[in-house]
């Protein structure tokens, strides 16, 4: 009876023989028994599209639906079976590829990849037309943009000289030279009729006209300046 109780000891546990699997030990904990058993939570999450030892961090959480459909594909499975996906790479990767949710998954990584591609070419393609707008562009700059940018010049130079001559100082200083320029004139007419070059109708013609102009600047030269100062 002893003899048997050895016997038993040494024979070898069913867990033990995984224990070269390139899964972590949480996840190579098969069932002891010969009948196929349905995988727990941790061995139905190590058949997702990563493998656990992969993932840098914790896996996201499983839905319902996803777990059902691999429990479903893993039910009918032996023990021998679920031991080979848990030791062979190859096997758990050619189980892994046959899965539906992995197969979309990988249809969409081509499909992005493709239109990545495809994206990328028509950049390279659209080179030569960017080099030409630019080409444009560097032209426009150095002849079409320096000759409008030289008449903007022009034309802010006459604003200035425009706001400048119809200011109210200037207007003023302008009305004061106009002023002067009449009273000059006047010297003028008088200093005709004392040296005798006109007669007595023609100076009063003149005089008249030129000191009624006078007086009018004269009036609004008055007039303006206060406001101008004020």
């Amino acid at each position: 009876m002893l003899r048997g109780s050895q016997e038993q000891q040494a024979q070898p546990r069913p867990q033990e023989g995984s224990s070269h699997s390139w899964y972590p030990p949480s996840v190579v904990s098969s069932p002891s028994s010969s009948r196929p058993t349905t995988p727990s939570r941790s061995a139905t999450n190590s058949f997702n599209i990563q493998r656990p030892a992969e993932r840098p961090h914790s896996p996201s959480p499983v839905s319902p639906a996803e777990a059902a459909g691999i429990i479903a594909l893993l039910k009918d499975k032996s023990v021998d079976e679920l031991r080979k996906l848990l030791s062979d790479k190859d096997a758990y990767n050619q189980f892994l590829l046959s899965v539906d949710e992995v197969k979309i998954q990988n249809n969409i990584r081509d499909e992005l990849r493709k239109e990545t591609l495809q994206l990328a070419r028509n950049n390279l393609d659209k080179d030569p037309q960017i080099m030409e707008l630019r080409n444009q562009c560097r032209i426009i700059r150095t002849t079409e943009l320096a000759a409008a940018q030289e008449k903007l010049n022009e034309l802010e130079r006459r604003k200035e000289e425009i706001l400048k001559f119809y200011s109210p100082a200037s207007f003023i200083h302008r009305l004061q030279d106009a002023m002067n320029e009449t009273e000059e004139e006047s010297e003028i007419v008088h200093r005709q009729l004392l040296d005798q070059e006109i007669d007595m109708g023609t100076f009063v013609q003149k005089y008249k006209k030129l000191r009624t102009t006078y007086h009018r600047r004269a009036l609004i030269h008055i007039a303006a300046k206060p406001s101008t100062i004020g």
